[in-house]
């Protein structure tokens, strides 16, 4: 084990249950907030009414106009919302796309959030903000835009089609599996994320099987929030630039991008964390990290090429350029002619290779 370490918990506040939407107005209130904006994308302006219902008169009004990366017009749109509307408080249903335009009002406002995530990116448990502007993708940590209280509700993740329960429940293992060889790890977060891998491995395809299994979901839920735990708790790698690069550059599908670029990155730090990289094929039950994450991603129909999500051929090469520019700290030194193959595979969709 590390012998050296610093672990500092994240102070935000959990509610997990079937049902446990139905706290939403008391959370509220715990927080000293009266007039709350609910946000979501248009595709759930439906669920957004619901909420808005659940709360009654501590709601304001509806922003349903989150979308994907986090623009900073659409930001400015909702701020404009809070301010008309003098809202003391956001409410994000949704996933990452909600959450982060709710951590990006946090960051200008300072206002408090109260994340509902009806998906398994974990965005929710990070202080950490991606924003996109001009087509270009920037990160930021900051305690402000860390949600104050998470409402886990599995009834709420029933409806989550199986694409993309598949591919926002391999997102959240990339956060664990990154989190296992983080240049700041400790015994504490690598404990959650071998159990995080552990709980989606085993719960993944069930849900695929069937959606409306409130067992399977309950345990994807709990282990999507141990991975986000993960990925607020500690410095990503490899992997999380490489899809910044992807998704920012090439406008991907963000937790389409994850899935199949997991298997690869994997693959390709296991030289230079052979310990982290068993302890991911310990909880996925496989011979190596890469064969289970691969073979895992086969058996719940998650996409395993790039092509396949839109990105063109002709891309690898400015891909590989952006990837090798500022790059993360990782466990094994980039090498671009090897990057640039990792890339290209992930684009064919051939089986990944260390």
């Amino acid at each position: 084990m590390d012998h050296e370490f610093i672990y500092e918990a994240l102070p935000t506040r959990v509610v997990f249950g079937d049902g446990k939407l139905a706290a939403l107005p008391a959370e509220i209130d715990k927080l000293g907030a009266r007039r709350a904006l609910v946000l979501s994308t248009s595709a759930q302006a439906g669920w957004a009414g619901q909420v808005a219902k659940v709360l009654g008169e501590k709601c304001v009004g509806i922003f349903s106009e989150a979308a994907m990366h986090t623009p900073v017009e659409v930001t400015g749109q909702a701020m404009q919302q809070v301010k008309d509307l003098a809202a003391d408080c956001v409410v994000g249903l949704g996933g990452g796309s909600t959450i982060g335009l709710g951590k990006a009002i946090a960051l200008r406002t300072g206002l408090p959030q109260i994340a509902v995530p009806t998906t398994y990116a974990g965005s929710e448990m990070t202080p950490i903000l991606g924003q996109t502007e001009k087509g270009v993708k920037t990160t930021l940590r900051d305690a402000l835009v860390l949600p104050k209280t998470v409402i886990y509700d599995v009834s709420l993740t029933l409806s989550l089609p199986p694409a993309l329960s598949a591919t926002s429940g391999l997102n959240a293992m990339a956060h664990a599996v990154e989190a296992l060889y983080a240049q700041d790890r400790n015994p504490i977060v690598s404990l959650m994320a071998e159990e995080g891998i552990a709980a989606l491995a085993q719960a993944l395809p069930g849900v695929i099987a069937d959606p409306q299994d409130r067992d399977a979901r309950a345990r994807a839920q709990y282990g999507a929030w141990l991975c986000g735990i993960c990925l607020g708790s500690a410095g990503m790698a490899l992997h999380h630039k490489l899809c910044h690069v992807l998704g920012g550059t090439f406008d991907l599908p963000h937790a389409e991008t994850h899935a199949i670029m997991l298997p690869h990155t994997a693959a390709y730090n296991a030289p230079g964390a052979p310990e982290a990289m068993r302890r991911a094929a310990r909880a996925l039950k496989a011979d190596s990290a890469a064969e289970g994450l691969w073979s895992l991603a086969g058996r719940i129909k998650a996409p395993r090429a790039l092509k396949d999500i839109g990105m063109p051929e002709s891309g690898i090469a400015k891909a590989t350029e952006l990837a090798m520019k500022n790059p993360y700290w990782n466990p094994r030194p980039l090498a671009e002619k090897d990057i640039e193959a990792l890339i290209r595979r992930a684009w064919a969709g051939e089986a990944p290779q260390a």
